[in-house]
């Protein structure tokens, strides 16, 4: 069942249920106030013969002109008197009617009840069931006055009710099956859209496609979404193929590098002892670029994800063993840090990683015998060089992957440290930033959102 015959379905039962219901409610309230009508009538005539026989009575007039009478006055009412043991003793007919006498009315006569109204079914001469309403009330000692009243025409007239409102109902039930596949499709036309762009994106692969969705409903919003996502994942890819097609023309440099020398020492050129311990230095320099380049490429590579533990991590700690790394490794330049008690919450090798970065790319920017100065305090990491520093125009491409200075390409790396940085910083919820001190040099801030303490 499509999702369009279920809405269809749904809003055809709903108005069914609300049309069968409303006609329901009509003809009990029609039906209520017909009997009310009936009940009426035999109220007030009960009320007459009461008040008639009460002035016939010769014990209250005197004189054998006045003889007890019973006349209902009505001729579609007909009245008798009851005895408590259900004996018939006066009526305006010929023939009492005994099959009216039920139980309910010998009650009346006995005072247990006050008074009675109810329907009777009863068979005439003429073979046809009859429907009569009928109500008593006591009339003296021991007896009860009946009077009934014939309700075919209120039947007939509840009959062609039910017929009319079942005929409403059904042409009402028919209107909102069409009126509701309608509007279903209505509705879900902006489903419908985004289901075809969703399998001409499955099928053609092209993330360029939109849905283009407008308004402010849920599904504009659902369209609009989905939108955002193939924006998201069209960037994705892009950057995915931008990053083999930079990361292969990095490999090339330096692989072309080592097949050149490996040839030349399997030749065995050249000849010359220094030269040739000159080409194997020159092999070693390619082969730890090579190992440097694909252990950036795999720290880029999980730059979205976020492996555990996640812990508490001291900051100064980290950047301490980092300093004490970078002393090692450039003895020619002097590190002065200033590391305060600073806890985050994060991934010790990836920030590790990123400060790391930070350092090398300060000491070698830095000439012979300067000062990188290091510093740690609520949450951030500042590293300030005086080398060249940073063109202006060339501050927007420090962060990008791959990029390196016009001015860089003798000094070894592979242009994706800084891009690293900013990885690891947006990973932890934070930033990193680069300053163009007015004496020179280039100061980087590394902040991270996930301050635990200080």
């Amino acid at each position: 069942m499509t999702y369009w015959l279920r809405v269809t379905l749904l809003t055809t039962l709903a108005v069914a249920v609300a049309v069968v219901g409303a006609s329901i409610l009509m003809y009990l309230a029609v039906q209520r106030q017909l009997v009310a009508q009936a009940d009426q009538t035999l109220a007030e005539t009960a009320e007459f013969v009461i008040e008639i026989n009460r002035r016939a009575d010769p014990r209250r007039r005197g004189g054998p002109f006045f003889r007890p009478t019973l006349i209902s006055g009505r001729p579609d009412v007909v009245a008798q008197v009851v005895t408590a043991s259900g004996e018939v003793t006066r009526a305006d007919v010929q023939q009492p009617i005994t099959s009216l006498v039920t139980g309910e009315v010998k009650q009346v006569a006995t005072g247990q009840l006050a008074s009675y109204y109810g329907d009777v079914y009863v068979q005439g001469s003429d073979g046809n069931r009859y429907h009569l309403r009928v109500h008593a009330v006591p009339f003296g000692q021991g007896q009860a006055l009946q009077l009934a009243r014939l309700v075919d025409e209120i039947d007939a007239a509840l009959a062609g009710l039910r017929d009319l409102l079942l005929g409403v109902s059904a042409g009402g039930i028919a209107l909102a099956a069409l009126l509701g596949a309608i509007v279903a499709r209505a509705v879900l036309a902006p489903v419908t859209r985004l289901t075809w762009a969703i399998e001409e994106v499955g099928r053609t692969r092209d993330l360029s496609r939109r849905v283009g969705a407008t308004g402010r409903d849920e599904l504009a919003r659902l369209g609009r979404s989905f939108d955002d996502m193939l924006m998201a994942l069209e960037m994705s890819l892009r950057q995915q193929r931008q990053l083999v097609a930079d990361a292969s023309h990095e490999l090339r440099t330096p692989l072309t590098s080592l097949r050149t020398n490996l040839e030349l020492l399997a030749r065995g050129h050249p000849a010359d002892p220094a030269e040739r311990l000159q080409v194997l230095d020159d092999v070693v320099a390619q082969m730890e670029r090579l190992s440097n380049l694909v252990a950036d490429l795999i720290d880029l590579a999980r730059e979205e994800e976020m492996p555990f533990p996640v812990e508490d991590v001291r900051l100064d700690d980290i950047a301490a063993t980092a300093v004490s790394e970078m002393r090692a490794r450039y003895p020619r330049v002097k590190f002065r840090d200033e590391l305060r008690p600073t806890t985050i919450r994060g991934v010790r090798p990836r920030i590790a990683r990123a400060v790391t970065n930070l350092l090398d790319n300060a000491a070698k920017w830095s000439p012979p015998y300067g000062v990188v100065e290091v510093s740690v305090e609520g949450g951030e990491v500042v590293v300030r060089d005086h080398g060249p520093g940073i063109a202006p125009e060339d501050e927007a491409k420090v962060f990008d992957r791959f990029w390196r200075a016009a001015n860089a390409r003798h000094l070894p790396g592979s242009g994706l440290g800084l891009s690293i940085v900013k990885s690891v910083a947006e990973a932890h919820g934070g930033s990193v930033t680069l300053e163009r001190p007015s004496d020179g040099g280039a100061r980087f801030r590394l902040h991270f959102a996930a301050a635990a303490s200080s």
